[in-house]
């Protein structure tokens, strides 16, 4: 019913940057939120960054002042601008997106991306 399409991974030199991109499409009644994610190996899956419809923006606290979320309600886009990145970034990114697919609650719920890696080389 949702789809979430990623691109932006790579690899990249300590010190660069990379922004990474999330489309949403299918059946968006309403987009409550959109994130990204990110797993290292051997690691827990960690939240990166958030931002609600409404425009709220949460970070971890590892990425502030580094990562930039923004987000185009009319495109159903987000995006992750990163700037000084860090061998310790490298991880496999993903999108999250809270999503009703209806006017009843029960249609909420969580989609993910397929997931895109970035790798940063010191």
């Amino acid at each position: 019913q949702v789809q979430l399409v990623e691109s932006g991974g790579g690899l990249v030199q300590a010190g660069g940057s990379l922004r990474l991109s999330c489309a949403a499409s299918g059946s968006l009644f309403r987009i409550n939120a959109m994130g990204w994610y990110r797993q290292a190996p051997g690691k827990q899956r960690e939240l990166v960054a958030a931002i609600t419809s409404g425009g709220s923006i949460n970070y971890a606290d590892s990425v502030k002042g580094r990562f930039t979320i923004s987000r185009d309600n009319a495109k159903n886009t987000v995006y992750l601008q990163m700037n000084s990145l860090k061998p310790e970034d490298t991880a496999v990114y993903c999108c999250n997106a809270d999503v009703s697919t209806g006017i009843m609650l029960a249609t909420r719920r969580d989609y993910w991306g397929q997931g895109t890696q970035v790798t940063v080389s010191s």
